[in-house]
């Protein structure tokens, strides 16, 4: 008898993980579907998509073209541009130098910039801002890094010099008192690229190359300029305006505003970094210990928007990441949108996924009712869905 029953278990035990298989390749085939099928009806040159659990890649598609005139198509080598997803890495190599004793979070940003303090702080004294205040959005600085620009050609992607950025500290005030409220910033997190630089004697983009990039096996990851050796696996980047296609810079300098927006890497390299922040990739714990990363995931002020500025959800900001709140599940990520280049990634910790949706294509205006990155918005839903149901 007992022979019979241990058949019996074994026999829906198989039945179920056939079920299982089965329903969770309808989910990938209809997912597969449903990507491409947005993509193309939007007019989206290329993108890319990832969803991973538990450190397996379950689903992994390309689409389109990373250089249209040339018909070179996307495959997952294929470099794009990562924009505001930089910021998550400054914010690691922040806490690298605070877990090594180089600096605290609630220390005075004007200890390590005192430039600063040419800037007005209405309410109060430049000395109150942190370098916490920074890594949260709430310091009250401006959101663009140099509102400067007119849009000619012939400027300057973004300021090359610090300099350049140091002579408006006089003309330039904060916008509410630092710690009172979210305020998304691009120029905080420049401020944290410069205090890099300063502790550690490395350019930014040496510091992390070293320090992040190397360890965690990213070696196809650079920042602004491609290498020589990489242009013909740079994606181009493009604007669909009224019907019509424009291709935006290629290979952007991004100047001193590096440390918020300059990383260039494939899908590979990025599944390299989700799979350290969600603790699956062996090599993590000699970026950063697994305690501090869970540090910087904790909720520290209330956000009115998500990273790629939507608003209406239940969203908080950690230390350089966002946190959204949907149907009792917590969504931890970044967003990113630069020359053309549209992203977005996240992870779910009590789940063990994340997903990567990145595109070459901004939707500035056009035939299609909805706006600039509502194609985004309905593929992070629908990979929502993946979330809850793998």
């Amino acid at each position: 008898m007992k022979f019979y029953i241990s058949i019996a278990i074994l026999l829906a035990a198989l039945t179920n993980s056939y079920s299982q298989s089965k329903m969770n390749q309808e989910k990938t085939d209809y997912f597969q579907k449903y990507f491409s099928n947005q993509l193309r009806e939007s007019g989206i040159v290329g993108g890319a998509f990832v969803f991973s659990k538990n450190g397996e890649r379950l689903i992994s598609l390309t689409h389109g073209f990373a250089h249209l005139e040339k018909d070179l198509p996307v495959d997952e080598e294929t470099i794009f541009h990562w924009a505001s997803n930089t910021k998550t890495f400054t914010g690691i190599a922040i806490m690298q130098l605070r877990d090594r004793g180089l600096l605290s979070l609630d220390d005075k940003v004007t200890k390590y910039l005192p430039e600063l303090s040419e800037v007005r702080n209405p309410y109060g004294s430049m000395d109150d801002v942190t370098i916490r205040h920074l890594m949260t959005h709430s310091s009250g600085f401006r959101n663009p890094t140099y509102p400067y620009k007119r849009g000619f050609s012939w400027e300057p992607f973004e300021p090359t010099q610090y300099s350049q950025l140091e002579a408006t500290f006089p003309f330039t005030e904060l916008l509410f008192k630092p710690g009172e409220k979210f305020g998304y910033s691009n120029p905080g997190i420049l401020f944290l690229g410069r205090i890099i630089e300063k502790l550690s004697g490395d350019d930014y983009e040496v510091y992390v190359d070293k320090n992040i990039f190397k360890p965690l096996g990213m070696h196809l990851s650079y920042f602004d300029r491609t290498p020589f050796h990489l242009l013909d696996r740079r994606s181009h980047s493009y604007y669909l305006e009224n019907g019509k296609l424009r291709e935006g810079r290629f290979d952007a300098d991004t100047g001193i505003t590096v440390s918020n927006g300059g990383l260039n890497s494939p899908v590979k390299d990025m599944v390299r970094y989700f799979d350290f922040l969600l603790g699956e990739n062996l090599e993590g714990e000699k970026v950063l210990s697994r305690n501090t990363l869970l540090e910087m995931f904790e909720p520290a002020i209330k956000s009115d928007s998500d990273a790629n500025g939507y608003r209406g959800m239940t969203t908080d900001v950690g230390l350089t990441f966002f946190m959204d709140r949907v149907a009792g599940e917590s969504y931890i990520g970044h967003g990113g949108d630069q020359n053309g280049f549209i992203s977005y990634t996240e992870f779910n910790l009590r789940r063990k996924t994340f997903s990567i949706i990145v595109m070459n294509t901004k939707i500035v205006s056009g035939e299609i009712k909805e706006g600039p990155q509502d194609v985004v918005m309905r593929l992070r839903q629908e990979t929502r869905k993946l979330h809850e149901s793998f």
